[in-house]
């Protein structure tokens, strides 16, 4: 199917949807599909199955926020970096948790240890960003789901107010309020995910204009 581009009036002039900015929508929502997939699936093996090799499900979810992390668009390029930032480090972190406490036993110890939460929370932490940015901008109840779920579940799980079942219920609840973002997002248009386009340039001309 050949992508015609539209142009758009916005805030500081008008702009076009180009066929790049259709791929990195539809890379952006690929990418964020396989986190929810993922997501859901590693939670779904550790209630039935039980924590043992339900960490393997923690890589296609650093992959996918990583890679929608990529193509999202947001306008405050600082806010876009912080959200990168902490999945880089959550990432780290996760790698450090399998190195010390070894791949199968790393969700027991996180269970036992609710201070290891430090080293993979920001991987969490940029999740929960994604979502608040989905529901800033489309006001989707799954979005509220996701930004409010994440973390209510680690704090509390970090605090103690919260018994390992009930965190795992609202992991559980999270998982699956991203996976129906995901999938919605397959039905809105390329135009609504890409925003206006005008505020991008101005405020990458008003940046340009300061630096020199």
């Amino acid at each position: 199917m050949t992508f015609i581009e539209e142009e758009f009036e916005g805030l500081y002039g008008r702009y076009r949807i180009t066929n790049s900015d259709r791929l990195e929508v539809e890379n952006y929502r690929k990418s964020l599909l396989l986190c929810g997939i993922s997501f859901l699936s590693g939670i779904l093996h550790w209630l039935l199955i039980g924590p043992e090799y339900a960490w393997a499900w923690l890589m296609p979810i650093c992959v996918g926020l990583g890679l929608a992390l990529k193509w999202i668009h947001i306008y405050l390029k600082p806010l876009h970096l912080m959200l990168q930032v902490l999945w880089a480090a959550g990432c780290l972190g996760t790698l450090l948790l399998i190195y010390f406490t070894g791949a199968n036993q790393m969700l027991s110890k996180l269970v036992e240890n609710p201070s290891l939460l430090w080293l993979i929370g920001p991987l969490f932490a940029a999740l929960t960003g994604v979502g608040f940015k989905e529901f800033f901008c489309f006001q989707r109840i799954e979005a509220i789901g996701l930004t409010c779920l994440v973390p209510l579940a680690l704090i509390g799980h970090l605090t103690g107010l919260l018994n390992n079942f009930i965190v795992l219920i609202a992991l559980f609840l999270a998982a699956i309020s991203l996976l129906t973002l995901s999938i919605r997002k397959f039905g809105m248009s390329i135009a609504a995910d890409i925003g206006d386009k005008s505020v991008f340039n101005y405020l990458r001309e008003k940046n340009t204009a300061i630096s020199a």
